[in-house]
């Protein structure tokens, strides 16, 4: 049996153990990177280490800490009501604007994990507050993210485009653009519907008073009442210092492109130094499972890329006869191995080594490459991805285990379901 099959099978058998027997899939997975790192790879230990996402760690750890200081001083609840105030009190929208936020963000040139960093705690805090599904809100988040994710001076956009100019291929930055907008776009709307979206417009606003989790109100002493008639949150110095620590960190992220887990943990700290009993009931808010479970995953999935085996599916698919059932293959590929790592890190891989298959001009180059991108991106609310991690990281007031398995299961529909789909309207018709 192969090193690369064998990795496979216990990337299988990580997944049994952790449903049966309700065991942190990210220490397995980190056992699994040391078992099959040294005695199948023959990898030393610093090489496994190298695997090990210390950036997205950050990532996790800065923004929950930061969000959940914000919840704690009751910054997220002034929030809430300002969102509130803006959409006339129609609850029903709000999934909505948090679709057309994300989407915005990465159209104008954010990161989409930065952008689900900075929209997701607000989003699922109000889907705490106002009884919206949890699921519904996270994934309307994500899908709005990766809706904007391609446009022609987007980061996804620049890089895919890039690698296609590069390696010679024909592209079409508008057809690559509105396949991502246009599918994300139905996708959202198709969840909204399933998940109860419409129910929402006949839900009426009368909602528990806006008050934070330490139990405060208006005030800034945590045990302070507010009336559930009084619909005014004020904005007191602890909120207003919040806020402008959150306008910091779209503009460090989205300005000047510096690391959204640095830039938050560091306002997080500096939040801290004035208010530190906000401080001690937020770092224990820090969702460490979470973290554990993420990072033990990429881990593994880095020590799969180190020995090849990404590359060893990749020239597998490239093998297959029937060109048509290639670009399928390659699609799957995407969708699958995105679901457990960088989006852009796999487009990256696998449009290199469809290069040759793709010069044959047997199947469209443009079709494919959008096909590809679509399915790679659309996955992303696996809590195994960036974005779902940082959508189960920001949930409130959930049974994380059901909603880990929510998301779970719905990366697993996205994993099946869209590569197929975008296969059919992209590359089956030859027209791109």
């Amino acid at each position: 049996m192969s090193a690369e099959l064998i990795s496979i099978l216990v990337l299988v058998v990580v997944f049994v153990i952790a449903t049966t027997r309700s065991i942190n899939m990210g220490a397995l997975a980190f056992a699994a990177a040391f078992g099959v790192g040294t005695l199948v790879a023959d990898m030393k230990t610093d090489d496994i280490f190298k695997g090990f996402p210390g950036s997205l760690f950050v990532v996790l750890v800065g923004v929950t800490f930061l969000f959940a200081i914000a919840r704690a001083n009751g910054t997220t609840d002034w929030l809430v009501h300002m969102a509130i105030r803006a959409v006339g009190g129609r609850i029903a929208l709000m999934p909505w604007v948090m679709f057309a936020i994300t989407g915005v963000l990465t159209a104008i040139g954010a990161v989409s994990p930065a952008a689900v960093a900075i929209v997701a705690p607000i989003a699922m805090g109000f889907a705490a507050k106002y009884r919206i599904n949890p699921l519904l809100m996270g994934v309307m988040v994500v899908h709005g993210a990766q809706a904007g994710g391609f446009s022609p001076i987007s980061i996804y956009g620049t890089i895919v485009n890039g690698i296609v100019a590069k390696e010679g291929l024909p592209g079409n930055e508008i057809v690559l653009f509105l396949a991502s907008l246009v599918v994300n776009l139905l996708i959202a709307a198709v969840v909204f519907v399933v998940l109860g979206g419409m129910k929402l417009a006949r839900q009426p606003l009368s909602t528990p008073a806006l008050v934070s989790a330490g139990g405060s109100g208006s005030g800034d002493t945590p045990g302070e009442d507010v009336s559930p008639a009084d619909e005014r949150v004020s904005l007191t110095a602890p909120r207003l210092a919040t806020l402008l620590g959150l306008a910091a960190l779209v503009v460090a992220a989205l300005v000047f492109d510096l690391d959204v887990g640095l830039a938050a943990i560091t306002v997080a700290v500096l939040l801290s130094v004035v208010w530190p009993e906000t401080s001690k009931t937020a770092i224990t808010q820090i969702t460490w499972p979470t973290v554990l479970l993420i990072c033990g995953i990429l881990t593994y999935v880095a020590v799969l890329q180190t020995m090849g085996t990404i590359k060893w599916a990749g020239d597998s698919v490239a093998g297959v006869g029937a060109p048509l059932l290639a670009a399928l293959l390659i699609c799957y590929i995407g969708a699958i191995v995105s679901a457990f790592a960088s989006s852009v890190g796999i487009m990256g891989a696998l449009i290199p080594l469809a290069v040759p298959f793709l010069l044959q001009g047997e199947v469209s180059a443009v079709g494919l490459i959008a096909a590809l991108a679509v399915s790679a991106t659309v996955v992303d609310v696996s809590p195994f991805s960036t974005n779902g991690a940082l959508v189960l990281a920001g949930a409130q007031d959930v049974d994380r285990d059901k909603f880990f398995k929510q998301l779970m299961v719905y990366g697993g529909i996205m994993v099946a379901a869209a590569p197929p789909l975008v296969w059919l309207a992209l590359v089956v018709p030859g027209i791109w």
